[in-house]
């Protein structure tokens, strides 16, 4: 069974960064495609970022391009999701996500089978 705990959020200042955490058990990175989604109060879950197997392509939401880095630590088995130039529209709570590595990536909560337990982001001055 796949585990995920994520971690890493926090209260920061607009302009700030954050790096959040997923580890994994249970499987190795290189069995899954990894996600990272948001929720903010009120909204539904958000595509934030995801990486794929073996190519490691990346894949980015509109709103967080430029900004936001996925990337994965293969030892370790974890998934970072590095946040730079953080503004209030990004607080929420930030889940990792993983799939087998079989499917192909997409950008919606249906295509990933396992989930953290959330970590919050507040961005706030």
């Amino acid at each position: 069974q796949v585990q995920l705990r994520d971690s890493g959020g926090g209260l920061v200042r607009p302009g700030d960064s954050l790096r959040l955490s997923c580890a994994v058990s249970g499987r190795t990175l290189h069995e899954l495609n990894m996600g990272w989604f948001r929720q903010a109060p009120g909204k539904e879950r958000e595509f934030v970022a995801a990486i794929g197997w073996p190519a490691l392509d990346t894949y980015y939401g509109d709103s967080v391009k430029g900004r936001f880095t996925i990337s994965r630590d293969i030892p370790v088995n974890t998934v970072y999701l590095q946040m730079d130039s953080l503004q209030p529209e990004d607080t929420g709570v930030y889940y990792c996500a993983a799939a087998p590595r079989t499917r192909p990536i997409v950008k919606t909560t249906h295509g990933y089978e396992y989930w953290g337990q959330g970590t919050q982001v507040t961005v706030s001055s």
